[in-house]
Parts: C-alpha cells; sequence; structure tokens
C-alpha cells in the first residue's frame, strides 16, 4: 500500500521512498488515532501527511524520551536539529542519516510551506526543556501555537481548501489546539511524572487545586473533587473549541473532508470516555 501512495505522490527516488516509508511507521505506531483518520485521506496526500507527523515527533522524542540526557544535552540536540531542518531546506539537499529530516524537506518544499511556521514549532519544543507549569491562559496559549496550531496551519496547503487558505487558516489551527488540549486532559498523570503540567495555574487555583493537590491524585490513584470540577471546566472549554473548528472543515476541499472529520469525531471520542469515568484521570 505505501508503495502505490509514494507513486500517487511522485516520489520515485527510492532513498526518498525509504525516508517516506519510515515516516509512515512512526505516525502508524505512535500516533494511531490520526493514523487511522490519514487513511481517508487520498494516497497522493498521504505520503506529505506522515512526514510532517514523523519530524514532530522526532523533535518530540528529544524531549519526552526517558533516558540518561541532561537538559544541555537535549537541548543540543534540538538545536542540532534545527540547524539541519533549515539547512536541508535552503539547500534542498538530503541529510544523509535522517530520514525524518529528508521527507519533511521534500514535502515543506513541495507544498511550499511557510518555513515560520517550524521555527515557531521548535520554539515551543524548546519551552519545554525548562517551562514546567503555565500561569495563565495566554501563557499556555502561547506553547500551544508553535506545539499544536502550527501542525494544522502545515496541513492546509496538503488538504487544499475551496476558500482563501487565510479563511480556512483560524479553523486548522483552533483543531490544532483542540487535539493537543484532549491530550493534555488525558496525559495529566503522565506529564506530571515528567514534571510538567499543561492547564492553567489560575484556573486550577480558581477550584482549590495546584500542584500538591495533583500530586496526592497522582499518590493516591484518586480524583480530589476540587480536581474533577476543575477538569470539568477545561473539558467544557475544549469542547467549544472543538465546534469552532468544525467549521472549517466545509472550507477543505471535498477529498479531504472525510480524514478531518473523523479526525475530529475520534478525538472528541476520547475527550466522551474522559467524561464517562467521571474525569478520574489518575485512576
Amino acid at each position: 500500500m505505501i508503495g502505490s501512495e509514494l507513486d500517487a505522490a511522485g516520489v520515485h527516488d527510492q532513498a526518498l521512498r525509504a525516508a517516506y516509508q519510515r515516516c509512515r511507521a512512526i505516525n502508524a505506531k505512535h500516533g494511531r488515532t490520526f493514523f487511522l483518520a490519514t487513511r481517508l485521506l487520498s494516497p497522493a496526500q498521504r505520503p506529505a501527511v506522515h512526514a510532517l507527523y514523523g519530524f514532530a515527533r522526532r523533535a518530540d522524542d528529544v524531549l519526552d524520551e526517558f533516558d540518561s540526557r541532561t537538559t544541555a544535552q537535549r537541548s543540543d540536540e534540538l538545536q542540532g536539529l534545527a540547524t539541519s531542518l533549515f539547512t536541508r531546506l535552503v539547500e534542498n539537499q538530503p541529510s544523509g542519516d535522517d530520514p525524518t529530516l529528508d521527507a519533511v524537506v521534500h514535502t515543506a518544499r513541495k507544498y511550499h510551506l511557510d518555513w515560520q511556521l517550524f521555527d515557531d514549532f521548535l520554539a515551543s519544543m524548546r519551552m519545554d526543556l525548562t517551562v514546567t507549569d503555565y500561569p495563565d491562559r495566554a501563557a499556555l496559549d502561547h506553547y500551544m501555537y508553535g506545539s499544536a496550531e502550527v501542525i494544522g496551519l502545515q496541513l492546509l496547503p496538503v488538504l487544499g481548501t475551496v476558500a482563501p487558505r487565510e479563511e480556512a487558516a483560524p479553523y486548522a489551527a483552533a483543531l490544532g489546539k483542540a487535539f493537543q488540549l484532549t491530550n493534555f486532559l488525558r496525559d495529566i498523570d503522565e506529564d506530571l511524572t515528567r514534571g510538567r503540567v499543561y492547564l492553567p495555574a489560575d484556573e486550577l487555583a480558581a477550584h482549590g487545586v495546584d500542584r500538591d493537590v495533583l500530586t496526592w491524585c497522582q499518590k493516591n490513584r484518586r480524583t480530589d473533587p476540587r480536581l474533577r470540577t476543575a477538569l470539568k471546566e477545561q473539558h467544557a472549554l475544549t469542547r467549544r473549541i472543538y465546534i469552532q473548528a468544525e467549521r472549517g472543515i466545509a472550507l477543505l476541499q471535498p477529498r479531504s473532508r472525510p480524514c478531518i472529520r473523523a479526525a475530529l469525531t475520534l478525538y472528541s471520542e476520547i475527550l466522551d470516555r474522559i467524561e464517562e469515568i467521571e474525569f478520574a484521570v489518575f485512576a
């Protein structure tokens, strides 16, 4: 199947085909929900989506893999990745040792993606090296622009639009944000283990929740009533963003709409499950 996708996308160089195949495997392994939705795209579109996911995952692994690397070492590795990316974008040359770079550079040049979006993404990834808490919604939104919204913006040229791209952009960004907020709610336990809280501290504090409460919930595998109330509020906000994002599906090329609608439905079902378990995210 991957061979026919690459043929449809006009990718014939063997090394480049292998690079795209690697990105597809990364997406299938680590992004199963979104990977399932990509099956609804046309074969010609899928490799580019896999390349963008593969690069994002490559950067994320620098930050989140549990190993002995220090923060300084991770910072150096992330900077090296950024330098390699922009060097390859300028020179339009294969990296030779990183297939995710080869595939994403080819995708970026083919679809004329704005290079600034990659810079914004990497800026948010750097924040994860040192930032563990977000005092308010503005601070979290600043992080999420680079970590989530730009992903939606990068996908727009691949998906295609029936309206000016600028008109569809806010909805694409909103969908990226909604997906990530869903992950934040689902992964509170895992993120806290990594020392991070991706919810606005002031909004949690309004319900009497702070890091001590979160730590108690994690240690005892229970959900404090105050946290449950706070999560209900975050859950409702995320639902509203999905409603906003859904309006943009009609602005996409018809062939891309089933994929994005499926992705929206699948991620919304994660919210459904969180609600069904009464926000017992530490259970």
